[in-house]
C-alpha cells in the first residue's frame, strides 16, 4: 500500500466513516489515512462491535473487513443492509471471483483486494460518498442518526414521529441536516436564515434554537443540536 495522499474539500469534509477489520495495523492505518483526508473514522476490532458501532450511529460509509473470527464480514454485511442503507466497502485477502459476487450479491457496494495502494482505496471511499450524496439530493431526502427530513414536502420526522415545525424552524433544521457534524456559528445561521438586514431582536437565533430543540426531544429522545459555547451549535449525535 503506497502514500502520495491530497488534502480534498467540500462535502468530503465532516462525513464520517466505520472501519471494522481485525487486524490493528490496518484499522491503524487507515484511520490514520482517512482523518488526514478530513474524515471522521471510527474503529472496531471484531465484526460484533462493528455492527454495534454502524447500527447505533449514522456512518456515511463502512470499510468491512471478511475474514474476522466470530462474526465474519460476509455476516456483518448481512445485518447492516437489513437494517442501515450505507454504503459498504468490504476490504479482503481474497480475489476469487465467487467472493466478490457474493459480497455484491450479499449488499456490498464495492470490493478492494488486499494489498491495496492507499490512492485506489481512497478513490473508491471518495466514489461512494459521491454517489450516496447524489443519491441523496435526487431523493430530496436528507437522514442523520434517527432524523429524515424531505426537502420536497418540508416533512420531518424522528424515530418516526412526525414534527411539525414552523417555516423559521424548519429553515433552521435544514441548514443543520445540511452540514451534519459541523459547527455552524452564531453569524452563519443569522445570515442563512434570516439575512444580513434583520434588526429584530438579537436573541432570535438562541429562542429558535430552543424551540427546534423542544420539538426534536418531544418523545424522550437524546439531544441532537448541541451548543459550542462562544461559537454556535453542531448537529451530532450524543456521546
Amino acid at each position: 500500500m503506497g502514500g502520495g495522499l491530497t488534502i480534498f474539500s467540500g462535502w468530503d469534509w465532516f462525513m464520517s466513516i466505520v472501519i471494522i477489520d481485525d487486524d490493528p495495523r490496518i484499522t491503524a492505518l487507515l484511520k490514520r489515512t482517512l482523518t488526514f483526508e478530513g474524515y471522521a473514522a471510527d474503529v472496531a476490532g471484531n465484526g460484533a462491535d462493528g455492527l454495534r458501532l454502524v447500527l447505533s450511529g449514522s456512518p456515511d460509509l463502512v470499510v468491512l473487513d471478511i475474514m474476522m473470527p466470530g462474526m465474519d464480514g460476509w455476516e456483518v454485511c448481512r445485518r447492516i443492509r437489513a437494517e442501515k442503507d450505507v454504503p459498504v466497502l468490504m476490504l479482503t485477502a481474497r480475489d476469487e471471483v465467487a467472493d466478490r459476487v457474493k459480497g455484491l450479491d450479499i449488499g456490498a457496494d464495492d470490493y478492494l483486494v488486499k494489498p491495496f495502494a492507499l490512492e485506489e482505496f481512497l478513490a473508491r471511499v471518495r466514489a461512494l460518498l459521491r454517489r450516496r450524496k447524489i443519491s441523496s439530493e435526487v431523493s430530496g431526502t436528507l437522514c442523520f442518526a434517527d432524523l429524515i427530513l424531505n426537502t420536497g414536502t418540508r416533512e420531518v420526522y424522528r424515530s418516526g414521529r412526525e414534527i411539525r415545525f414552523t417555516a423559521k424552524e424548519y429553515d433552521l433544521m435544514l441548514y443543520f441536516m445540511e452540514h451534519p457534524r459541523q459547527v455552524l456559528t452564531r453569524d452563519m445561521l443569522m445570515e442563512r436564515i434570516w439575512g444580513y438586514d434583520y434588526g429584530g431582536e438579537s436573541n432570535v437565533l438562541e429562542v429558535y434554537v430552543n424551540m427546534v430543540r423542544q420539538k426534536l426531544e418531544e418523545g424522550g429522545e437524546k439531544r441532537i443540536i448541541h451548543t459550542v459555547r462562544g461559537v454556535g451549535y453542531v448537529l451530532r449525535e450524543a456521546p
